[in-house]
């Protein structure tokens, strides 16, 4: 009985994945084959790059690629920095309120960032920041995910070494520098991870603050050029789809063991 519970699941998760990579298939076929091909199905068609040439040559490409690697490492480097010291006060400090503070910090788990859009946009404009990278990375920099993971990592930590970075005379700063960080390390890679995939992919909050070509990442920018206004060609659209995910999916590939390592241990943690 139990194996034939496990053959459905078995099943039902192939059948699942099969779903899930039906739109990648088509995205990737219709890229790499000249544009009647693109709902027609041909073992025998050609090969061809030209979409990718003709997508890059219609948009700013180059452009979209510079704001989003300058959007997730701003947003990432300081999630990183507000997370670590806020996570080490929660989990080896103790000071009044600190419960509390903490729950306070979890609510944000709780609340959709598209129920703050309005408000966020009024606090944007009143910065004088609309139509900026700094403006689609401020709502994003204090992770309540970030501060919950390395918190719960940092708790774990034996208290003999912190004891004995402290003898060695090692400040807060210092034990923190030398101990938790270096221990925290899946953690931190399993945190990067999805804090770099998910603002690589983020596109309302981007839609909204933003205008120009200087300022659009990758995901308006391919909906702007996907636009129906523009003409729609799917293999040029699917091409710039596949410069658009391949990085992530070129990532995945070459270090999904770390990946899988990574957010394993931060879940044992």
């Amino acid at each position: 009985m139990r194996q034939n519970g496990h053959s459905v699941e078995t099943i039902v998760a192939w059948a699942l994945a099969l779903l899930w990579l039906l739109p990648l298939a088509y995205s990737l076929w219709s890229a790499f084959h000249p544009s009647e091909y693109a709902t027609r199905f041909d073992l025998t068609a050609s090969l061809t790059l030209d979409n990718f040439a003709r997508a890059w040559r219609q948009a700013p490409f180059a452009r979209y690629y510079v704001n989003t690697l300058m959007l997730v490492s701003l947003v990432l480097a300081c999630q990183l920095v507000i997370a670590t010291l806020a996570a080490y006060a929660f989990a080896r400090f103790r000071f009044f309120g600190r419960d509390v503070l903490f729950a306070l910090v979890l609510v944000q788990l709780m609340i959709m960032p598209d129920v703050l859009i309005v408000e966020n946009y009024r606090v944007i404009g009143a910065l004088n920041l609309l139509d900026t990278i700094p403006a689609i990375a401020l709502p994003y920099i204090a992770s309540a995910f970030g501060i919950f993971l390395l918190r719960q990592t940092f708790k774990s930590v034996p208290n003999e070494l912190v004891e004995a970075a402290r003898v060695e005379g090692a400040s807060s700063l210092g034990v923190l520098w030398r101990v938790f960080v270096p221990l925290g390390k899946p953690t931190y890679i399993a945190f990067g991870l999805v804090s770099v995939s998910y603002h690589w992919n983020n596109f309302l909050w981007p839609l909204i603050v933003t205008n120009s070509v200087e300022s659009r990442p990758l995901t308006v920018g391919l909906a702007v050029f996907g636009a129906p206004e523009t003409g729609v060609d799917w293999s040029v659209i699917t091409a710039a789809t596949v410069m658009t995910m391949a990085p992530l999916l070129l990532a995945f590939l070459l270090f999904q063991r770390q990946f899988v390592q990574s957010f394993m241990r931060a879940g044992i943690r």
